[in-house]
């Protein structure tokens, strides 16, 4: 067993399988949601890039290779400059819907390296160009195009051209789970010296909670070479750093001079390093302040060509006589190697070396994904960040009846950039792909969504910020069943315990559906947008008029699926506890019936072969929706294999289903496809043979 194995097993027994320290800091907190107090919902607009360098946030922080505590209490991040940006460096930019033609996109290049389930040790590559950077460019430009036109991305400027960059990579390596090594390398990879100014920065998250803390969290300068992090809830830690001739202090508040004209309390804004290192503006009041809730020492260097580089520091809860051991790189060097033992461990031994490398630098990308959610919907809706009144139309607007929503914890995202916000279908693949690494932290993020801070008393799930109430495609239970199995091949053993928990809060949801996506009850389901992005020429989320009615084929066939899944899962269980027998067989025969509406009321069409949508409006005709795309596809994906050993542990829905195959057929009623391997293995599938040959036929022209 390996070392990352070994903490991996710790965590296991752990309430919650999550480690103190990670890679939990946004890559972009500006324009979401949370941060939006407008008036009319534009979450862009209201709290632009622009602005997020001198205005606080309320909901959580972002930076460049951050990391933060599981409660983001405390974080760190990297800021820098080349000498020319009118900003200091210390978050990802990028375009909004109003500024890019293809709607959100980050403007950048930067790529997650390495990282382990424990975060023990983790990599990350900032490509930082050496001339201005073109942040009007990306954006007039791009308001130029087109939508038929390609977007204009960062190369496309020049501004890498004749390799004018520097390659800022940023290591971390943990001596415990509360003691953290901190590597920054600066490569300039141009033909000739640049300047460039670095900023390891330390912050505390102005939360609103702080405010009730008998003592205020403070970064205190103790000496040189280490200040001290005191916060009453988390505890004390110290950054230590390597000799430099110049430090900064400042608190991370919002600079109102610059939001609302109104005077500031003081110089020592969110914003001030910015004015310091850029203008010289009140440096020597920053320098020697000495405490504040933002902290940064300030390298600043001409890096010959080709030249690389390094800075150390080390975070650590301890107070420590000598942080850098006199060989600061020794536990990057052993962590590097745990990495690449456990990576060894989990890959197939025949796999190639380009193989490995390719899926360890994308479960890197996913394990970097890890961020920290704040957000109270009843509190934003009745609360304003101190710069827009409190509007009236909010509290009857965006995700006015999710008042229940109170999230506050690391969640998988889809991409902290361009959705730094959970989405809930997102997250159910992400948990698979999870489980090659760290099975048990893919059960806790899907039992995670599941809970009553999440999902609606009536069972919905949140679908994501933007609209909680929109409808994704019900796939949970299928990654809850691919996770179970995901572990059970790796460990031998199968968590039958996390099967029922999830299956008990899964009923709920899969309630939910029948009661609110079925409106004639016929087993025809609605739903909306249903997620495989961008397959429908028109917005099907949009309410339609009282009388009308999209029958969705896709929708139908989620159902399907989800019955399926179900039935698995009740099946697996019932091998432990045949209390779940009958639930199987509940499922199994939803099953029958969703086919059943599927094949039978009219969303096929025998002309074209295809499944679609149906449009039903009183005193007309039903009109297909002859759009060919992945909706009339998605009937594919329910399919489910029972074998025959099963079949013989389970007597009564054996019985029953083989009853109710013989009610149907002597009845002249619908029944769906079988298909029987050596009698063995029995495949059930949600069409027909001859209808499935049709699709696939569509698929291959």
């Amino acid at each position: 067993m390996t070392a990352e194995l070994q903490r991996l097993k710790v965590n296991a027994t752990s309430r919650v399988p999550l480690e103190q320290w990670g890679p939990y800091v946004s890559d972009r907190q500006w324009g979401t949601v949370r941060e939006d107090y407008s008036a009319n919902g534009d979450a862009w607009n209201y709290l632009p890039f622009s602005q997020s360098h001198y205005r606080a946030y309320k909901w959580g922080e972002d930076g460049i290779a951050g990391i933060c505590d599981y409660f983001q209490n405390l974080c760190f991040g990297v800021a820098m400059w080349n000498g020319k940006d009118e900003v200091l460096k210390e978050r990802l930019f990028g375009l909004g819907n109003s500024e890019g033609n293809h709607g959100e996109d980050v403007k950048e290049l930067y790529y997650y390296l390495d990282n382990t389930p424990t975060h023990v040790y983790m990599q990350m590559l900032y490509k930082y160009p050496q001339q201005a950077f073109p942040y009007k460019q990306l954006v007039e430009e791009n308001k130029r195009r087109g939508k038929l036109e390609t977007e204009y991305e960062l190369l496309d400027t020049g501004v890498f051209d004749n390799d004018e960059y520097f390659d800022v990579c940023i290591t971390y390596a943990k001596y415990s789970k509360t003691d953290i090594g901190i590597k920054i390398a600066v490569t300039n990879r141009a033909a000739k010296a640049a300047p460039f100014t670095l900023l390891p920065t330390l912050w505390f998250y102005n939360r609103e909670s702080n405010k009730r803390l008998a003592q205020q969290p403070l970064i205190e300068w103790m000496n040189d070479g280490v200040v001290k992090a005191s916060h009453q809830r988390q505890g004390t830690y110290y950054l230590y750093f390597q000799k430099t001739d110049d430090y900064l202090f400042t608190d991370n508040v919002t600079n109102m001079q610059k939001v609302s004209g109104t005077p500031n309390d003081s110089i020592f804004t969110k914003d001030a390093f910015h004015d310091a290192v850029i203008k010289g503006s009140n440096k020597d009041a920053l320098r020697s302040r000495k405490k504040g809730t933002k902290f940064a020492p300030v390298y600043q260097a001409t890096i010959a060509a080709g030249a690389t580089k390094v800075y150390h520091l080390r975070l650590s809860n301890q107070l420590q006589t000598d942080p850098f051991e006199g060989n600061a790189e020794r536990i990057f060097q052993k962590r590097q190697r745990e990495a690449d033992e456990f990576y060894n461990s989990i890959f197939p031994a025949n796999a190639s070396a380009d193989w490995k490398n390719i899926q360890r630098q994308a479960l890197a990308g996913l394990l970097w994904s890890k961020q920290f959610y704040h957000f109270d919907v009843e509190r934003w809706l009745n609360s304003n960040d101190g710069i827009s009144p409190t509007h009236a139309s909010r509290k009857t607007g965006r995700n006015n009846d999710w008042k229940h929503l109170k999230n506050q914890d690391i969640i998988l995202m889809p991409d902290k950039w361009e959705y730094p916000w959970y989405a809930a279908w997102d997250l159910a693949f992400h948990c698979i792909s999870m489980a090659i690494v760290d099975p048990v932290f893919a059960k806790h993020q899907l039992q995670l969504l599941m809970r009553e801070w999440y999902m609606k008393p009536d069972g919905q799930l949140p679908a994501y910020e933007w609209n909680f109430s929109d409808v994704n495609p019900p796939v949970h239970a299928f990654a809850a069943l691919q996770v179970y199995n995901i572990e059970k091949q790796k460990t031998g053993k199968g968590d039958i315990d996390f099967l029922k928990k999830i299956f008990h809060k899964l009923i709920i949801n899969f309630t939910w559906w029948i009661n609110r996506k079925d409106t004639n009850g016929n087993n025809i389901f609605e739903g909306g947008f249903l997620g495989l992005d961008n397959i429908g020429v028109f917005n099907r989320s949009i309410q339609l008029s009282h009388d009308a009615r999209l029958d969705q084929a896709d929708g139908t066939s989620w159902m399907g699926m989800y019955a399926l899944n179900m039935m698995d899962i009740a099946l697996e269980i019932a091998k432990a506890d045949s209390s779940f027998e009958d639930s199987a067989t509940k499922f199994f025969e939803h099953f029958v019936l969703i086919a059943e509406a599927l094949n039978e009321l009219g969303l096929w069409c025998p002309e074209d072969k295809f499944f679609y949508d149906v449009l039903t409006r009183p005193g007309a005709e039903p009109l297909l929706m002859r759009i060919q795309s992945v909706v009339g596809l998605s009937s594919l994906f329910a399919v489910s294999i029972i074998d025959k050993k099963t079949m013989q542990l389970l007597p009564d829905f054996t019985r029953r289903t083989n009853w109710f195959e013989k009610y149907r057929k002597r009845n002249g009623k619908y029944w769906p496809n079988e298909e029987k391997a050596e009698d063995e293995k029995i495949l059930v599938s949600l069409i027909a043979k001859e209808r499935l040959l049709a699709l696939i036929e569509r698929i291959d022209q």
